[in-house]
C-alpha cells in the first residue's frame, strides 16, 4: 500500500432536536458522499457530556440522530452507522492524543473560548480536551476525509497537527514496526502512521439562519421553537413556522444583489435554493417581484415535499427502537474491529505491552 485508503468519517452530537440547518449543512452531504466513498457516520454521544454532563434521556437523543441518518438515506449496511461510546478505542486513542497535543493548542480553540467565556477555570476538562477526542474519532479509523462546516475547520486543523506530531515523534518506531507510509507534508518527507486528514467542502454550504432573526444561525438552543424547523416537525408545524417567519414589506428582488441588507429575505431564498438544489439567482428569476405572501406558500410546499418523508421515516424507526439499536450494535461491532486494529498498532508503535 503506497497511499492511505480513502475513507470518510463524520459525527453528529445527540443534543436537542435536529433541525433544517443540520440537515442541509451536514446530513444531506453525508447521504451524497456515500455514493462514491466508504463512509463511517457516528453519533458522538461521548462529546455530548462535555458541556452538559447530565441529560434527561441521552439514549433517546442518540437513537433520534441515528433515525435521522437512516431516514435521510444513509445506508447502514453498505456503510457504518454507530454510537461513539460503543467503541472504547475512541477514548483510548484520545488519551494518547492528550499526551501528544499541547495545552496551548487547546486553549486557542475558538469554540473553547466561546463556550467557556470568562469562566474558563470552571468548565470541565472535557470541554478543553474534546478536540483531542474529535481527532481520535477520525484517526482511530485512519480516515482521510471529513465533511466540515466553517465552525469545525479549526478542529480539523488540530487533528492534522496531532497526527503530524505523532508521526514525527514516533517516526523511527513507525518505521521499525513496518506500519507507516512515506508522505510529504508541505515540503517535509514524513514516515506516517496517521493520514493528514483533508476537509470535504463540496460546494458552498447553505447557511441556514433563524426564522425569527435572519442575523442568527438556526439553533437547537434558541428558546423559541418558531425559530427553527425541526426534522420531527409535522406538516402543520412546518407550514406554521414558515408562514410566521420574519420578513420585510418589500417584494423579492429579481437579482441576488438586491438581497443585501435584507437578512430575512436572503435566508428564506437561501432555504428555498438549498431544498430545491438551485442557486439563489435561479430562485429569484422565478419569484423576483413577488411578495412574500406568494413566496411563502411555495416554500411551504417545497419544504414539506423534502422533509415529510424524512419525518415519517424517523417516526417509523423511533416507534421500533429495537431496529435502531440493532443497526447501532452492528455498526459498533464493525467500527470496533477497525478501531481495535488501529489501537493494537498504536500500542506497538508507542511500546505498550500487549
Amino acid at each position: 500500500m503506497n497511499a492511505f485508503k480513502p475513507l470518510v468519517f463524520s459525527g453528529v452530537q445527540p443534543t436537542g432536536n435536529l433541525h433544517l440547518g443540520n440537515y442541509l449543512g451536514a446530513i444531506r452531504k453525508f447521504v451524497a458522499l456515500q455514493e462514491d466513498n466508504d463512509c463511517i457516520y457516528c453519533v458522538v454521544d461521548m462529546h455530548a457530556i462535555t458541556a452538559q454532563l447530565v441529560h434527561s434521556d441521552l439514549k433517546a437523543q442518540t437513537r433520534s440522530i441515528a433515525a435521522a441518518f437512516i431516514a435521510s438515506g444513509i445506508d447502514p449496511v453498505k456503510h457504518i452507522v454507530f454510537n461513539q461510546s460503543a467503541v472504547p478505542q475512541h477514548a483510548e486513542l484520545a488519551w494518547v492524543f492528550n499526551c501528544v497535543a499541547r495545552i496551548g493548542w487547546m486553549e486557542r480553540m475558538t469554540q473553547f473560548k466561546d463556550k467557556s467565556g470568562k469562566n474558563a477555570e470552571q468548565v470541565s476538562l472535557g470541554l478543553l480536551a474534546y478536540p483531542s477526542l474529535m481527532a481520535a474519532d477520525i484517526l482511530v479509523y485512519r480516515a482521510t476525509h471529513v465533511p466540515v462546516g466553517d465552525d469545525q475547520k479549526q478542529h480539523l486543523e488540530l487533528a492534522r497537527d496531532i497526527a503530524q506530531k505523532f508521526n514525527i515523534d514516533f517516526g523511527d518506531h513507525i518505521r521499525k514496526a513496518g506500519l507507516g507510509l512515506d508522505i510529504t507534508v508541505g515540503d517535509e518527507p514524513v514516515h506516517a502512521y496517521f493520514p493528514m486528514v483533508e476537509p470535504l467542502i463540496g460546494g458552498p454550504a447553505p447557511r441556514v439562519m433563524s426564522l425569527k432573526d435572519g442575523t442568527k444561525k438556526m439553533s437547537k438552543s434558541d428558546p423559541s421553537d418558531l425559530s427553527r424547523i425541526n426534522l420531527m416537525d409535522d406538516v402543520d408545524a412546518i407550514s406554521k413556522k414558515i408562514k410566521k417567519a420574519k420578513t420585510d414589506p418589500d417584494a423579492l428582488p429579481s437579482e441576488v444583489e438586491g438581497l443585501k441588507g435584507r437578512a430575512e429575505a436572503e435566508n428564506l431564498v437561501g432555504i428555498y435554493a438549498a431544498l430545491s438544489d438551485k442557486s439563489k439567482a435561479d430562485v429569484l428569476a422565478e419569484f423576483g417581484g413577488q411578495q412574500f405572501s406568494a413566496f411563502k406558500p411555495a416554500l411551504v410546499d417545497l419544504a414539506v415535499n423534502v422533509l415529510a418523508p424524512i419525518n415519517n421515516g424517523m417516526r417509523r424507526l423511533l416507534d421500533d427502537v429495537s431496529h435502531i439499536d440493532a443497526i447501532l450494535k452492528d455498526g459498533g461491532e464493525r467500527a470496533g474491529a477497525i478501531a481495535q486494529k488501529t489501537m493494537d498498532e498504536v500500542r506497538d508503535i508507542i511500546g505498550f505491552l500487549r
